[in-house]
C-alpha cells in the first residue's frame, strides 16, 4: 500500500511538472487560481471591474456557443490569466487561448475576448456532442472560426469567405498545427470552407444535424474544396 501510494504520488507530480495545464485543470486553486463563480478561475488580485470583465467574456462566449449549437452538452472550466507569468505558470504557451483534454479552456492575457474563449468553447462542445466520433482537424477548428464569427478569418456577411480554400486542407492535428505555424490563412481557408458547407445546407442548423449524423456513425462526408460536400451538409 505505501509502495502503491509512493507511485500515485510520483504520478501526480510528474504530471505537475510535465503537464501542467492538465494539472491545472483538475486543481486550479493548486496553481493560484481564484474561483470567480462556478467553473470560471482567474488569477487572485484583480480588480472588481477586471473580474466583471473576466465573467462577462466567458458569459458572452457560452451565449455564442449556446445560440449555435442551440444549448450545451459540456460544461468545461475556464481558466483565466491576466498577467504572462500566471499563464506560464498553468503551462501556457505563445497561444491565445487553448481546449485541454476537451474538458476545460485556457486563456491568455490576449485571450481574454468571446471571440477567443467561444472559439475553444466551441472545441470542447463539439468533442462532446460528437461521442468519440472523428472528424477531420480542418473542420473542428473552421467550425470554431465560425462559432466564435472571428472578423480576422471571416468577412462579415455574404459570402463570409476572405480566402478560399486551395485544395485539401490538414486533416489531422499536427500537419494542422505545422501548415498554420506556416501560413496563418489556413484558418480562413478551413472557415470559408465550413461556411460554404453550411450556406449549402441552410445555416447551422445543417451543421449541428452533421454532428448529429457524425456521432451516430456517419462517416463525414467527401468534400469538393471551395464548395459545400455534394449532399453532405443537408439536415
Amino acid at each position: 500500500m505505501a509502495a502503491a501510494a509512493a507511485l500515485l504520488a510520483a504520478a501526480v507530480a510528474l504530471t505537475a511538472v510535465v503537464f501542467p495545464s492538465v494539472a491545472a485543470t483538475v486543481c486550479p486553486g493548486c496553481y493560484g487560481l481564484e474561483r470567480l463563480r462556478p467553473g470560471v478561475y482567474a488569477e487572485p488580485g484583480l480588480s472588481q471591474p477586471r473580474r466583471r470583465q473576466v465573467i462577462e467574456v466567458v458569459e458572452r462566449a457560452d451565449e455564442r456557443v449556446r445560440d449555435f449549437f442551440g444549448g450545451r452538452k459540456s460544461s468545461p472550466d475556464v481558466l483565466v490569466c491576466l498577467s504572462d507569468e500566471c499563464y506560464r505558470r498553468i503551462g501556457g504557451g505563445r497561444e491565445r487561448g487553448i481546449a485541454v483534454l476537451n474538458r476545460s479552456v485556457m486563456l491568455s492575457p490576449r485571450g481574454v475576448d468571446p471571440v477567443i474563449a467561444s472559439h475553444e468553447l466551441t472545441h470542447v462542445e463539439l468533442h462532446a456532442r460528437l461521442g468519440g466520433a472523428e472528424v477531420p482537424q480542418w473542420f473542428d477548428e473552421g467550425l470554431a472560426v465560425l462559432v466564435s464569427d472571428d472578423p480576422r478569418h471571416l468577412a462579415p456577411a455574404g459570402d463570409r469567405c476572405l480566402v478560399v480554400p486551395r485544395g485539401p486542407l490538414p486533416a489531422t492535428l499536427g500537419d494542422w498545427l505545422r501548415a498554420a505555424s506556416a501560413d496563418p490563412r489556413v484558418y480562413a481557408e478551413a472557415a470559408c470552407q465550413v461556411s460554404r458547407m453550411a450556406g449549402a445546407g441552410g445555416g447551422k442548423e445543417a451543421l449541428r444535424a452533421l454532428v448529429g449524423r457524425l456521432s451516430a456513425g456517419q462517416p463525414f462526408p467527401d468534400v469538393r474544396w471551395g464548395a459545400a460536400p455534394a449532399g453532405g451538409s443537408r439536415a
